[in-house]
C-alpha cells in the first residue's frame, strides 16, 4: 500500500492568502523556516496506477500537476483517480470536486450525512449532475465496538487488497450546516486503511476532536497514525486575535495540554506518528521553534506536500 500526501494545510493553505501572523508573514519574506503546504488530502493505492483520493481539496488541480502517477496517459482522456472518498462536508475537502467535472460519472464514496449536504447547503451534486455525474457509494458507520475486526469495512472496485474501515469521530458539521450544532453520526470519520496482503493498516483522520473508545482502538491497531494537526494549543485563534473560537468549537484536539494529541499519540506506543491538517497559525510549522522540537523529542512526524507512506 502506497500513501501520497497531496496537501498537508488545513483550511485556507500555507500562507493563507490573507494571513500576516507570524508563519504566513515569515514564509513570504523568508525570515521564518518553512515550507508552503496545500489543503489536505491524500491518495491511497496498492498497484501504483489506480488511487482513492481522499477528499477533493480547492487545491485538487495543483496537487495532480505535482503528482505525475495521477496522470497517467492509458487514453486520449485518462486518471489516475478511480474514486473520491470524503471524510467530511467541509469547503476545504470537497469543493475540489468541481474541479473533476470532465469525464465520466464520478464514484463518491461518503457518509449519508455527507451526501445530504452536498445535496443542500452546499449543493455540488446537483451541479455536478449537469456535468460528469456522481455515482453515490454509501460508507458504513455507526458501529461502537473496540474490535478492530468487527467494524464496518468497504473495498473499492479497482483498488485491490485495500479495505476501508470508517469511523465515526466526535467533531463537528461544517459552519454552513443547519445542524452545526447538533452532531449527526457520520458528520465526520476517521479511516482505518488496511492491505490485506500485508495486514499493514494506517489510521487517518484530518480532523478529530476528541479520541473515543472505538478511535484509540483504531488508533492503537495501526502501524501508522496520520491524524488532525490543525491547532497546537486550545486557545491558538483567540490569543492571536484571529477569532473568538477554540480548538475545541471548531471540533479539533490541540497537540499540547495533558490531553492534547501529543499526550494521546504516547499512550499509543511505538509506531509511525504523522500530524496532518495543519492550520497556518500553527508554531510547527516553523521548523526552528521550540513546539517543532518537542514534536521531535515525542518521535511525532510533520506531514508534507508529496510525503510518501509505504506499507
Amino acid at each position: 500500500m502506497n500513501i501520497i500526501v497531496l496537501g498537508s494545510a488545513a483550511g485556507g493553505g500555507f500562507p493563507q492568502w490573507n494571513c500576516n501572523c507570524h508563519n504566513c508573514a515569515g514564509l513570504r519574506s523568508g525570515g521564518v523556516r518553512a515550507t508552503a503546504r496545500l489543503q489536505s488530502s491524500i491518495a491511497v493505492s496498492s498497484n501504483g496506477n489506480d488511487w482513492v483520493l481522499v477528499n477533493a481539496s480547492p487545491d485538487i488541480l495543483a496537487q495532480i500537476r505535482a503528482t505525475p502517477v495521477l496522470q497517467p496517459g492509458r487514453a486520449r482522456r485518462d486518471s489516475g483517480i478511480a474514486a473520491v472518498m470524503l471524510m467530511d462536508a467541509q469547503i476545504d475537502h470537497v469543493t475540489g470536486l468541481l474541479m473533476l467535472r470532465e469525464g465520466k460519472p464520478l464514484p463518491l464514496y461518503c457518509t449519508a450525512p455527507v451526501w445530504n449536504e452536498l445535496n443542500s447547503g452546499l449543493p455540488l451534486v446537483p451541479v455536478l449532475s449537469n456535468y460528469c455525474g456522481v455515482r453515490w457509494h454509501e460508507l458504513p458507520v455507526g458501529s461502537d465496538t473496540t474490535r478492530v475486526d468487527r467494524m464496518p469495512s468497504i473495498e473499492v472496485p479497482g483498488i485491490e487488497g485495500i479495505r476501508f474501515r470508517p469511523l465515526a469521530l466526535s467533531s463537528k458539521a461544517p459552519p454552513y450546516s443547519v445542524h452545526r450544532e447538533r452532531p449527526e453520526i457520520g458528520d465526520n470519520i476517521g479511516l482505518l486503511i488496511e492491505d490485506t496482503a500485508s495486514g499493514k493498516s494506517v489510521f487517518y483522520a484530518p480532523g478529530l476532536g476528541a479520541i473515543d473508545p472505538p478511535v484509540g482502538a483504531a488508533m492503537r491497531a495501526a502501524d501508522c497514525v496520520l491524524v488532525d494537526g490543525t491547532f497546537w494549543s486550545a486557545d491558538e485563534m483567540i490569543a492571536l486575535g484571529l477569532s473568538k473560537k477554540s480548538a475545541a468549537d471548531m471540533g479539533h484536539l490541540p497537540q499540547s495540554g495533558e490531553t492534547g494529541m501529543i499526550a494521546v499519540l504516547d499512550s499509543i506506543g511505538e509506531r509511525r506518528k504523522v500530524l496532518i491538517h495543519i492550520n497556518n497559525t500553527n508554531p510547527i510549522l516553523d521548523e526552528d521553534s521550540e513546539q517543532r522540537a518537542i514534536l521531535a523529542r515525542h518521535g511525532i512526524e510533520v506531514a508534507f506536500d508529496g510525503m510518501e507512506i509505504r506499507l
